[in-house]
């Protein structure tokens, strides 16, 4: 187990206040990117444990704001460590855990002449309608922004016009919802709104099983942007919420993650 994860769980165990014994409901508030993923983490702890777990899927920082605006919240799992950890530095919970990496890919419409290495310069042609997600509301749409600040520095002036041309399509308090069981970035493309949607890679994969046309771009590394996932167990949560949070970070739980296309740091013996 890397050396970064080891004093993680060992700070969690110092705070725990005891053994799992309640059978009060837990519940997990998530990013919308982690939905396939913690969903059947959640359900193998449920099944195991007999403890209930409700899970809320969102954009991380839509959801951090629900949290503090009272919504009933006892473990929150961000596609970024910001905002977990401003509710850390506002007394709401913590640690901050470091649990999954993910990183952006190229999702694009099957007819779009597109590869690693022509990214740029599809992303920057006029006729290209360039779709990301929400700066500000969903970490997705922070790190096509971080991107786009690589992009002006292989490209002088490529920030300025790819946020210009950038239509914010997902992620944010007035983005149109996917409809149920639909991955809303499959359904973005599907209805013809972007030829190319910056998103997480395992994203990617999910809209690609749902619609096997769509091509998924790797990003050169010199665009390559990393999105570091962060969890924190709220105050108070019953004693089972830290019982979760071992589950997610342990061999069984990473494994997890690891086959849906995260990069899972606490992934031991593989």
């Amino acid at each position: 187990m890397p050396k970064h994860i080891l004093p993680a769980i060992a700070v969690l165990g110092l705070v725990m206040t005891g053994p799992a014994t309640a059978k009060e409901p837990i519940s997990l508030v998530a990013a919308g990117s982690l939905k396939a993923a913690l969903g059947q983490v959640a359900h193998a702890f449920q099944n195991d444990t007999g403890i209930a777990v409700e899970t809320t899927f969102g954009p991380s920082g839509l959801m951090r704001q629900s949290i503090e605006d009272g919504a009933p919240a006892h473990v929150f799992a961000s596609a970024n460590m910001a905002h977990p950890q401003a509710l850390a530095e506002a007394g709401k919970g913590g640690p901050v855990v470091l649990f999954a990496r993910n990183r952006l890919c190229g999702l694009a419409q099957p007819g779009l002449e597109v590869s690693g290495d022509t990214l740029l310069d599809v992303m920057l042609a006029q006729t290209t309608r360039l779709g990301t997600s929400t700066p500000g509301a969903d970490p997705s749409g922070d790190y096509a922004w971080q991107l786009f600040d690589k992009a002006d520095e292989l490209r002088l002036g490529a920030r300025a016009e790819l946020e210009s041309k950038a239509l914010q399509l997902t992620g944010g308090p007035e983005s149109e919802a996917a409809p149920a069981g639909r991955n809303p970035y499959a359904w973005v493309m599907e209805n013809n709104r972007a030829d190319l949607f910056l998103t997480y890679c395992t994203n990617a994969v999910l809209a690609q099983r749902e619609l096997p046309e769509l091509q998924i771009v790797t990003v050169p590394q010199a665009l390559s942007v990393g999105a570091d996932y962060g969890l924190i167990v709220l105050e108070d949560a019953p004693p089972s919420a830290w019982d979760l949070a071992f589950h997610i970070l342990s061999p069984d739980g990473q494994r997890v993650l690891a086959s849906y296309g995260f990069d899972a740091p606490g992934r031991v013996g593989e």
